[in-house]
């Protein structure tokens, strides 16, 4: 699969075992550290309101700790919730946070008391305990840059989806932490994560059996008093590099001392920038064109009679 990026001459992989105990240990401070993933959301969200739908079970695939299940409950108060995630840490604190309300509005819901506890699914995107065509919309904000090929992502979620229902997911694009990719020496390795460009998205969105991508772009820009606190935001929310060529050991002070220097030299009005590219997409599930034995579908439509 293409890996667009500043440097796409050689495979990119990315250690999934270390992203899974990264995210483990940032359960606790992803969300202090999250005001990003939070600003995305709701650039996300003001999306539906100009998309017409109405899907009867939502899924938030990568769902971290669970802080846009709110915002979906609220949007959605007759939708059946359901959260899913590959870090149980992450999972523990978003089954908590709201309650599925589906069937349950209004005198309903104050007779029958709160509902049970919101379904969370400790899961691997790439192979989801869900039924074929059983979603109307799943929504993935942010979860893709855990993935060093999103094809298998994307067609679960398509054979997870009913016909006519929508996947909607935000992701970093190439010249995401640009600013610390030339600050780093890149002698010893991938030291800054990669991220897909977003035509190559769109492409894979349509080999997956995807109809009508729709796919943005924006530039956010993040500042911070100095390089030691864009580091600490990487760390605590769990976005710090997992490439298999990434460097092991530690840098040593010499390469510090030339990155922070190098980093300097952007310093602007007493800041640091850190840019971040932030694609948004979505793509429905179209009628299939094929059976699953490779035959043809073909569909009649009733002949209209002149009047």
């Amino acid at each position: 699969m293409p890996t667009s990026s500043a440097d796409s001459s050689s495979a990119f992989a990315l250690d999934h075992h270390l992203l899974r105990r990264r995210f483990e240990r940032a359960a606790a401070s992803s969300d202090d550290s999250g005001p990003l993933m939070r600003e995305v959301a709701r650039r996300m969200d003001e999306r539906l309101d100009y998309i017409r739908v109405e899907p009867r079970r939502v899924l938030d695939l990568g769902c971290g700790t669970g802080a846009d299940l709110p915002r979906l409950a609220e949007r959605f108060p007759d939708a059946l919730l359901l959260a899913a995630d590959f870090a149980p840490a992450m999972l523990d604190r978003a089954g908590a946070r709201v309650r599925p309300t589906a069937g349950r509005g209004g005198l309903l819901r104050r007779l029958l008391g709160p509902p049970p506890a919101l379904p969370h699914l400790l899961a691997d995107a790439r192979k989801l305990p869900i039924a074929r065509a059983s979603l109307g919309l799943v929504w993935s904000n942010l979860m893709l840059p855990a993935l060093d090929d999103p094809s298998p992502v994307f067609r679960e979620v398509h054979r997870t989806l009913e016909v006519g229902g929508l996947f909607m997911f935000t992701t970093f694009g190439p010249d995401t932490l640009r600013e610390l990719r030339a600050a780093l020496p890149a002698r010893r390795g991938d030291r800054v994560h990669r991220f897909i460009d977003m035509h190559d998205l769109g492409d894979t969105l349509i080999e997956a059996g995807f109809s009508d991508p729709v796919m943005d772009m924006e530039i956010l820009t993040l500042t911070y008093a100095d390089l030691d606190g864009l580091m600490a935001d990487l760390r605590a929310s769990g976005g710090a590099n997992a490439a298999d060529g990434r460097p092991r050991g530690l840098s040593g002070r010499r390469e510090w001392a030339e990155a922070r220097a190098s980093y300097e030299r952007l310093r602007h009005d007493g800041r640091l920038p850190a840019t971040f590219e932030i694609i948004q997409g979505h793509a429905w599930k179209a009628p299939p064109r094929t059976t699953e034995d490779g035959r043809s579908v073909v569909r009649f439509e009733p002949r209209r009679t002149a009047r």
